[in-house]
């Protein structure tokens, strides 16, 4: 028997949840539908789809399953998102609702598939629009004469910077860099003899004892 799951996400605050709720419930009311199951969360749009409970919210929906949500934009982070996510719901014969933008979006109604053409002509527009905003301000800054990239000898974090003090300790009791990484458990002692001369580890050392 195919059910209606409501899907309700919030950036922050409970009234924000509440208010989604309320108007899901409401449409309901209107429209005879009976919701099954509320499937929330107060998060972020720029988490993972895992975090916002997308990836749940495809685990419980099967085919000829309605899913209803207040706006288009709770489903994703942007356009292109949002129509892959809807895409992937008709597919499976899954109904999807919006009430925001007053949507009935459904596999064989041919008003869906019109809609479905544009939204997806939409998100290759943003797609383009992001890249071209992205290549402008580029060539923007390269015409400024700023450089762009990182600057030339910026030190990266690295996954040695925790045991710092104790490999400086190592060092000077004299140890060679295969000892110490043998002894702090490292696969090879390669990676760690990059990281003490990008850091100039022994100089520093030298004139900490001089």
């Amino acid at each position: 028997m195919s059910k209606s799951i409501a899907y309700i996400r919030a950036s922050t605050g409970k009234q924000d949840v509440n208010n989604q709720k309320l108007a899901i419930l409401e449409f309901a009311r209107h429209a005879n539908l009976k919701v099954d199951e509320f499937v929330e969360i107060t998060i972020s749009a720029r988490k993972t789809s895992k975090q916002r409970r997308i990836d749940e919210l495809l685990e419980k929906l099967v085919d000829s399953d309605t899913l209803i949500v207040t706006e288009l934009s709770r489903l994703g982070r942007s356009t292109s998102e949002v129509v892959t996510l809807v895409n992937e719901l008709l597919q499976r014969s899954i109904r999807v609702i919006v009430i925001k933008q007053n949507l009935d979006i459904a596999q064989h109604d041919m008003s869906s598939k019109i809609i479905v053409t544009l939204f997806s002509l939409f998100a290759e527009l943003e797609r383009d629009l992001v890249s071209l905003r992205t290549k402008e301000a580029l060539a923007t800054k390269k015409a400024q004469g700023i450089q762009l990239g990182k600057p030339k000898g910026t030190i990266q974090a690295s996954k040695f910077d925790k045991d710092r003090e104790r490999i400086e300790e190592l060092l000077r009791l004299g140890m060679s860099v295969r000892k110490i990484a043998k002894v702090m458990g490292y696969s090879n002692h390669i990676g760690l003899n990059t990281y003490i001369k990008r850091r100039r580890i022994r100089e520093l050392l030298e004139m900490e004892s001089g």
